[in-house]
Formats: structure tokens, sequence, C-alpha cells
């Protein structure tokens, strides 16, 4: 058989290797230093500008990789939301801790498969190790299990499914599932993909702090129940997004335990302050619970792209997960041992434990804690600082590190003060040192201010406390 033309034309050489390597570093290392006076945002003509790469035709022939990254750095980066940066106080920031990108470079550049244990056993052993640890911190026994996923949306997902087929089987079409009127959506979007309808997730009502009231779930059960339901999972909040709540999670582990419900706790933001003594007093119960989403892409510090699913009872994750092929190699049955497409829905798979436990074994578990009680502390300042603003009203205290605030004027309507809210978040966004987002409570919009990156400190707090206050001053100037 003749050689094809140009079949090894892929194959870079190790001079080809380091030279594209150097050049995108040449690029990074000064945009990861810059973060700091990058703007909070550049978004103003980005939709512009992703319009002209609509019709983007396949190449049919080479670029040269420094006018694609004139493209990626002098263009396309730029014009974003500056997630990595210090200012960048919205929704829950993702740090992006260089390590991990390091840590990516060897994963996919080694490009061995994890997802059966026998194609990489220290490999996959990693990644378990990873899994353990996080089940240390969380409280969990020995014989718990876990995964890691792209983010939360899809760990709430397994942990739906997994709920789902231990607590009803294969018959659960009169399954109901209970979530406070504060979940993250994703776990409505969850059930839906595991069959369960929007008509069967029973959202129950919050209290004055934002926390599922136990009183109003135990009715919505009874009151299912006698309508011939089958009430199978609770799913509560470890650190909602619109104010970092912390539902009462030893009252609710209690209930399920007495009622046979699975515990399912959405801790994607919050869980990893259960590493700081606030974290772990705020959140006791949660070592009660069945199952745990995580984020190490939030508490962590790392890129996005890193969430993890926790399971006490491992057998009941495998259950809920485990088929088999024809063509798979011969899987271990070693307890001690994992192999990851049986305990989760994917056969084909990144090793992505490498990107956490690189940075862990790097600094140890110490840093990260540290940094951690630094973002509950500044969150605190925060709110204190808030509280000796003129007009300003505290609708959430920090519980973690997220403050819910407003201004408010007198005689002004609801509508109004919604307005003036608006403004007020949109003119210090407008200055470009930090990025506000906002929520909806009871109707009401207020403005949050969320502290998690690791590259976020006192004196980006000072700059967004300067800027409410010269925004305020303007709105009662109006």
């Amino acid at each position: 058989m003749r050689e094809a033309a140009g079949g090894s034309e892929l194959e870079l050489s190790a001079a080809e290797m380091r030279e594209l390597v150097e050049q995108a570093m040449q690029r990074i290392v000064p945009f990861v230093e810059s973060l700091p006076e990058q703007p909070s945002y550049a978004t103003e003509e980005a939709v512009e500008l992703a319009l002209t790469l609509v019709d983007e035709p396949l190449p049919r022939s080479g670029t040269p990789f420094p006018e694609l990254l004139d493209l990626l750095f002098g263009k396309l980066i730029p014009a974003t939301f500056n997630t990595a940066g210090p200012g960048y106080l919205a929704y829950i920031p993702g740090g992006g801790l260089f390590h991990t990108a390091v840590a990516d470079l060897i994963s996919d550049a080694v490009n061995r498969y994890v997802g059966v244990f026998a194609a990489a056993p220290g490999l996959a052993q990693l990644e378990a190790n990873v899994i353990r640890w996080f089940c240390e911190i969380m409280g969990y026994p020995a014989e718990a299990r876990g995964v890691l996923t792209s983010g939360g949306s899809l760990a709430n997902f397994s942990a739906v499914v997994t709920a789902r087929r231990d607590r009803l089987g294969d018959e659960f079409s009169k399954g109901t599932v209970y979530a406070s009127d504060q979940i993250h959506h994703s776990v409505l979007k969850a059930c839906l993909l595991a069959g369960i309808p929007e008509s069967r997730v029973r959202p129950i009502p919050s209290d004055e702090r934002f926390r599922m009231r136990p009183d109003a779930l135990r009715e919505a059960i009874a009151a299912d129940r006698r309508d011939g339901w089958t009430p199978f999972l609770v799913a509560a909040s470890a650190g909602t997004t619109n104010t970092g709540a912390v539902d009462p999670l030893q009252e609710l582990a209690a209930l399920c335990a007495a009622d046979g419900l699975w515990l399912h706790v959405d801790a994607a933001y919050g869980g990893f302050f259960r590493l700081t003594e606030q974290g772990r007093r705020i959140m006791r119960g949660i070592e009660q619970s069945d199952s745990i989403t995580l984020d190490p892409h939030k508490g962590l510090f790392l890129p996005y792209g890193t969430g993890s699913l926790l399971v006490r009872d491992g057998q009941a994750l495998r259950r809920a997960h485990a088929v088999q092929g024809s063509y798979m190699p011969p899987l271990q049955d070693d307890p001690r041992l994992v192999d990851f497409c049986e305990i989760s829905p994917e056969l084909s798979r990144s090793f992505r434990g490498l990107r956490v436990w690189l940075p862990l074994r790097l600094h140890g578990i110490e840093p990260f804690r540290r940094n951690l009680e630094e973002k509950l502390e500044l969150s605190r300042w925060a709110a204190q600082q808030l509280e000796t603003v003129p007009g300003i009203e505290i609708v959430a205290h920090p519980q973690l590190s997220v403050t819910a605030f407003r201004y408010h004027r007198q005689g002004c309507t609801e509508e109004q003060s919604n307005d003036l809210n608006r403004r007020l978040m949109q003119g210090v966004n407008e200055r470009k040192r930090v990025y506000l987002t906002h929520a909806w409570l009871g109707g009401r919009f207020v403005v949050r201010i969320c502290v998690v990156s690791f590259r976020t400190h006192l004196d980006r707090l000072r700059a967004c406390l300067e800027d409410i206050r010269s925004e305020v001053a303007r709105l009662e100037q109006s």
C-alpha cells in the first residue's frame, strides 16, 4: 500500500510543540498578570463581533498561529465579562487557578483514558483519591463514592436519577420532589431530564432568611401522601445563588430519615466553605445527606468545567448507572477501586482528576481554607459598610459570602424602587472596577455582591463600596 501524501502533517516535532506552547504563553502570561487592571466587562460591541463569525467557512488551508492568537487575545477574549478578575463579584465567580491550566495541558497531551480502571489504573486512582478527599471534607463515610462532572448541573442530574432509581425503582409515575423556592434552576432541569415533570416538583416556601421551611415541607409531603403520591426526594441548598442561603440541613436530614426520603444537597457554591469553622457550623447536617453536589470551580477556585457529585451509599450510585456492553473490557470488582463508567453517565471522558489533584498536591488544603476564610471576612465587611450608606437596606445578610441589598427612597413605589436599583447596579458596573448582578426576591429587584475569587481582596471591596456610595449620591440628586 502506498503511503498517503501528507499523512503525518498533524504530528508535530519536538521543536514545533515547544514553539506552539511558547507562543501561547507569550500571550497568556501578560493576560493573567493584567487581570486586575482589565475592565470588569467589555461586552458593548461583543454581539456585533460575534456576528462577524457567524458565517465563518470551513477552513480549507491553515492560518499562522500568531494570527489566530491575535484574533483570540486581541478581539474575542477581551470582549467578555472579566470572570477571572478580582472585580468579578457577580453570579458565582470562578477563579481560574493557573495550576489547573497546566494540569489540563498535561492531561490533554498524554490523552489517557480513565473511564475504565483497567485502561489507566494509576490515573483513575488519582481521580478516585480526589473524590475521597471531597468525601472527607463533607463528612461522608468510607463507602461513599462520587464522580467529577463538567459542573453542578450534571451532578444534580445524576443525583436525581440515583435517588429516583434507589427509592422508586422502575415505577416512578407517582414520585414527587420537594425543593425550596430558592433552589437553583438546574435541579428543576435535572428532574425534567430524569422523567419527573415540573408538575411533580413541589416548591416549598422559604423563611425570612431565604431558607427552606421544614414546617411547610412536612405539610406538602403529608398532603401528597394523602392524595396518593409517592414523595421520594428533597433537594436542599447549601448556598443559594440569590442570597447564599443555607437550608436547615440538620432538621431536613432528620425529617427525610423519618419519612424515608432521599436528601440531596446542592452545595455547588457553598460546600467547600465547610473547610472553615463558620461553614462547618452553618452546614451542620450535610454529612447526614444522601448526596451532595459540589463545584470545585467555585469553592476551590478552579477553572470552569469542574463539578462533582458525592453519594453516601456508593453502591446506590453504581446501581443507578451501571450497564453492560459486549465490547467492554473486564471491569474490576475490588471494592477499593472504581470504574467511573459504572457510576456515571459517561463512558468517554477526559482525565478530569488531574485538574483538581495537581493544585491540591502542590499547595495542600490550607491555602484554600485560608482563602475561603478571607472571603467570609470580606463579605461581612461589605455588609457592615453597606449599612452605613444612607438609603441602603440589607435584604440578605451574608450567611456565606453573598450579600443582597437595595437602595430605597421614601415615597417610591415598588416599581420605582426596582428601577432605582437597576440604575444603581448599572452605574456601578459602568465604572468597570467591579461587576455586580441582581436577583429578584419577593418581587423586589436587589443587587448582589458575591465574593469567591482567590484574586479578590480588600482593596477591590473598598473600590466596590466607593462606587456604590458614589452612585447612591448621584441617585439622591436625581
